[in-house]
Parts: C-alpha cells; structure tokens; sequence
C-alpha cells in the first residue's frame, strides 16, 4: 500500500506534465505578446488547472510516501517520470525517439534499478 502512494506522485506528475505540454501546443505564446498575459490565460483554462491539480496531488502523495519511506530509497522512483513523460510524449505529440533519447531512457532505468537495490 505504502509503494501506491510512490505510483500516484509518478502518475500525477506525468499526467501534468503531458497535460501542460498538450495545452501549450495548442494556444502556443504570441511572437510579440506579453508573456506573463499569456501564462496568466493558461491559468485560466480548465484543462491546465487540472494539471496543475494534479501537481498538487501528486505533492500530496509524496509527502505520504516519505513519510513511510527513507529518501533515499524512494526518490529515485521519481526518474520514471523521465521515462514515462519521454516515451508518451511519442504518440501523444509525435515527438522524435532517437537513439541517444533511448540510450538515455535505458540509462535512467539502469540507474533507477542500481539505486533502487542498494
């Protein structure tokens, strides 16, 4: 139970970030405009404030899971959303996966692993 709390902060986090990324592409920044306007009228779209709902429970899920958990052993965790966010930023946005992005991916994998035994 205590390793849900881990999943949830993984899973709110991804979701904030795919959903953040989704709604920037869609009303991108003004080329002349103000850019604090515009992160002020991202506040205020429904879709952004869901993500960033998810920011705050994915917070909340945290502090559970350290407060179960030495630091150190859980924290690493928090490399899978590297990896997630990297992997569904593909068919989500039709993002490149080249050959160093995997080499990477695999490597923050291998490290979360070596981490995770020591």
């Amino acid at each position: 139970m205590n390793y849900l709390f881990v999943a949830l902060t993984i899973l709110f986090t991804v979701y904030g970030q795919l959903v953040l990324k989704w709604q920037t592409s869609l009303v991108p920044p003004p080329a002349n405009g103000s850019l604090v306007t515009y992160v002020v009228g991202m506040f205020l779209r429904p879709w952004v404030l869901s993500g960033l709902a998810a920011a705050f429970l994915a917070s909340a899920c945290w502090i559970a899971a350290i407060s179960r958990f030495e630091l150190s052993k859980v924290y690493p965790f928090m490399a899978l959303n590297f990896v997630l966010v990297g992997l569904l930023a593909v068919p989500f946005f039709g993002e490149s996966l080249s050959t160093p992005k995997m080499i990477g991916l695999v490597l923050v994998i291998a490290g979360l692993v070596i981490t995770s035994r020591a």
